[in-house]
């Protein structure tokens, strides 16, 4: 009698054991209130995640609409003759931009200048500004050392003053060709040693041709080529 109640307890015990200790050999028991586990990816392979994207900015650069260069427009010459008349500006470096207009500037005495001073460095040199003839080299208290230039066809007289020297072999009556050198910025006469200049003026000629006498022209929009001579 106690060999089988021994026996119905151990069969009562193994059941018991092997209810509880199934789920533990197959893993803990699932509880179905808690959230489902999320698979966690592999890891990114290495050499993926060194290698630069380039495909990218190809593919901006290949979509992006071409911009076109900005262009300037370039900047309003001064209108200048076509026919050649055009004068050179008498002195070497100097720019029609750096031109100032003086032709009406008072002078002592009550004179007007009729004239435009151009300032440079002394002994800078001063050009023919056309085609002409040396028609007087004079030296005269108020202009110092002077040019007077005939075009040739004798009717407007070009003149040159304050010049520290003529240029080498310079004589009347000769011959000189547009933006030849006839002389060098000075201050002789009148002029001060501060601010050596070459003072430069147009005149038109009589029927007599003096080289002393003529109208004035301002030269300040015949140089910078806005203005033709009549």
């Amino acid at each position: 009698m106690k060999l089988t109640k021994l026996l119905a307890l151990g069969l009562v015990v193994g059941i018991a054991g092997w209810w509880w200790l199934g789920p533990v050999v197959n893993g803990p028991r699932a509880d179905a209130d808690a959230t489902p586990a999320v698979p966690v990816p592999p890891p990114a392979d290495p050499t993926a995640l060194a290698a630069p994207t380039r495909a990218a900015p190809a593919a901006m650069a290949s979509s992006a609409a071409p911009v076109a260069p900005l262009t300037l427009a370039p900047a309003a010459a001064p209108a200048r003759p076509a026919d050649g008349s055009a004068l050179v500006l008498p002195v070497q470096g100097i720019t029609a931009a750096q031109l100032q207009d003086t032709f009406t500037d008072a002078r002592s005495e009550g004179r007007v200048h009729d004239a435009i001073d151009i300032l440079a460095p002394a002994g800078t040199p001063v050009l023919a500004v056309a085609d002409g003839t040396i028609e007087k080299l004079f030296n005269s208290d108020r202009g110092g050392l002077t040019v007077y230039q005939f075009e040739p066809g004798g009717r407007y007289c070009y003149y040159y003053a304050h010049l520290e020297r003529y240029a080498d072999g310079l004589v009347e009556e000769q011959t000189v060709t547009r933006g030849q050198v006839i002389g060098y910025v000075g201050s002789t006469g009148n002029a001060s040693p501060e601010a050596p200049h070459l003072h430069f003026e147009i005149h038109t000629l009589g029927p007599e041709k003096h080289w002393w006498e003529g109208a004035s022209l301002n030269p300040y929009p015949v140089l910078r080529g806005e203005q033709r001579l009549p």
